[in-house]
C-alpha cells in the first residue's frame, strides 16, 4: 500500500485538493493512504489561518485525508525553503510515507528537478550575487541566476507552486529520504486570484468568508458545516486585524535591534521595518511603509508576524523535534500504530505525551503553545480565547 505525504496549509477551501486526492488514489491504488503535514495556526504567507488548526484538520479528514501531522510555526510561517525543509522532515520522520505529492503549474518533474539541482550547485551562489546587484527582489534575482546556468528551466520559477515544489525536491535530497516525488497539475483559479470560478482560489474563498458573501456555495458540504460551527462559536473567521492593537503594542515596545532576529534575509530590512513601525498607526500602513520593489509583501508580513510572536523563522537545517498528531481516521490510526516502530521523532497523540519529550522538544512545544495563545486573541469572541489550549486539546479522531 502506498502512503502519500502532502505538505500544506491544508486548504479545505480549495476544491483542487479533493481532485488531487482522487488523482493520487487513481494513480497509486484506491487503498492509498494520505498523510498531510499541515501548517499550524500560522501560515506560509505570513498570516493567521482563517480557522484554527484542529478545525482545519477535521476538514482535511472529512475531505479524504487519513492522518494530519502539525508543522510548527517556525516552519509553517517561514520562507518556502524553510517551509519545505520542515514539512519534508516531518513526513520522513514518520517512517511510513512512500511518496511526496504536490500540485504545481507545470505538472512535470524534469524542469523542477533541473532547477533544484541548479540551486544546490556550487556555481549558483556566484550567479545570484551578480544578479542581486541589479536591485530586484530576491525571487527575481534567483530566477535570473538560474536562467544563467540552466536556461529555460528557470521559467518554472515564475509560478508559486512550481517554486515551492522545487524546494520540496531540494529538501528530499538534503534529508536523503527514500520518498518518491509525485507532481500533480494544479487545478482551479490561479493562486490569489479574485476571479469567480467553479474552483476558486483559497484566497478568493477567504475573502468571501470575511465579507460573509455567499461562501457556502463554493465549499464542500462538510467543510461549510465546520466553518459555520466555528463562526457560531465565535472562533472564526480569524484575522490578524482582530488583534491589531495587541500587535501594534508589541511592535512599538521593540527597539530597532530587537527586530534583527526576525529579518530572515539578513539584508538590513529590519531597519526600514522599524522606521515604518515608528511612523504608522495600522498594520497595513507598516507594510506599505516598509515595502519597496526589492521587498515583497509576503516577506514583510512574515517579519511582522514573527516579531509579534517573538519566534524567529526556523534556521537552515533545523527540523521539528516531534510529530504532533492533529487528527486521524481509522486508516490513520493504523498508520499511527506502525509509527510506534518506524517514527524517528516522538509522536504526540495526547497532551500527557509532552512530558516524554527532551528539553529541546519541550522548548519548541512550549513556544508553540504561546503562539496559539496569541492566535486565539484574534477570535471574534474573546470568551473563546482562554490561554493554555495546547495542553488540553486532543486530536480529532473520526
Amino acid at each position: 500500500m502506498a502512503v502519500v505525504g502532502v505538505i500544506a496549509e491544508y486548504n479545505p477551501f480549495h476544491r483542487g485538493h479533493a481532485w488531487q486526492l482522487a488523482q493520487l488514489r487513481r494513480r497509486l491504488g484506491e487503498d492509498t493512504a494520505v498523510v498531510v503535514c499541515m501548517s499550524g495556526n500560522f501560515v506560509q504567507r505570513g498570516s493567521f489561518a482563517i480557522l484554527n488548526k484542529h478545525a482545519r484538520a477535521e476538514a482535511a479528514l472529512r475531505g479524504g485525508v487519513d492522518l494530519v501531522l502539525e508543522l510548527p510555526s517556525p516552519w509553517s510561517a517561514a520562507t518556502a525553503e524553510r517551509f519545505a525543509q520542515g514539512g519534508v522532515a516531518v513526513l520522513a520522520a514518520a517512517g511510513v510515507v512512500t511518496h511526496l505529492a504536490f500540485g504545481c503549474e507545470c505538472a512535470a518533474l524534469e524542469p523542477l528537478q533541473t532547477v533544484a539541482d541548479c540551486l544546490d550547485s556550487g556555481l549558483f551562489h556566484e550567479a545570484l550575487r551578480r544578479r542581486s546587484r541589479e536591485g530586484t527582489t530576491f525571487a527575481a534575482a534567483r530566477q535570473e541566476a538560474v536562467r544563467d546556468l540552466a536556461g529555460d528551466a528557470a521559467d518554472c520559477l515564475s509560478f508559486p507552486n512550481n517554486a515551492l515544489a522545487v524546494e520540496y525536491l531540494r529538501a528530499l535530497k538534503a534529508c536523503k529520504a527514500p520518498i518518491i516525488p509525485a507532481a500533480l497539475p494544479r487545478t482551479g483559479a490561479a493562486h490569489d486570484s479574485a476571479l469567480e470560478s467553479s474552483c476558486p482560489s483559497a484566497s478568493a474563498v477567504r475573502r468571501k468568508i470575511f465579507l460573509n458573501a455567499d461562501w457556502r456555495t463554493v465549499l464542500p458540504q462538510d467543510t461549510a458545516a465546520i466553518v459555520d460551527r466555528e463562526i457560531s462559536a465565535g472562533r472564526a473567521p480569524v484575522h490578524m486585524a482582530h488583534c491589531q492593537r495587541a500587535v501594534l503594542a508589541q511592535l512599538r515596545r521593540m527597539e530597532e535591534e530587537e527586530f534583527r532576529p526576525y529579518d530572515g534575509g539578513n539584508e538590513g530590512l529590519y531597519h526600514r521595518f522599524y522606521e515604518a513601525v515608528r511612523a504608522s498607526a495600522s498594520l497595513e500602513d507598516i507594510l506599505l511603509g516598509a515595502k519597496t520593489k526589492r521587498y515583497t509583501l509576503a516577506r514583510l508580513r512574515r517579519l511582522l508576524l514573527h516579531s509579534y510572536l517573538g519566534v524567529p523563522q526556523a534556521a537552515q537545517g533545523d527540523t521539528p523535534p516531534y510529530l504532533r498528531v492533529l487528527g486521524a481516521t481509522a486508516q490513520g490510526r493504523i498508520l499511527l500504530r506502525q509509527m510506534r516502530k518506524t517514527a524517528a521523532r516522538p509522536v504526540l497523540t495526547k497532551p500527557a505525551h509532552i512530558q516524554r519529550l527532551d528539553l529541546e522538544a519541550r522548548r519548541v512545544f512550549s513556544q508553540e503553545a504561546r503562539c496559539t495563545d496569541l492566535y486565539t486573541l484574534a477570535y471574534p469572541n474573546l470568551s473563546q480565547a482562554a490561554p493554555g489550549s495546547e495542553y488540553t486539546a486532543a486530536p480529532v479522531m473520526l
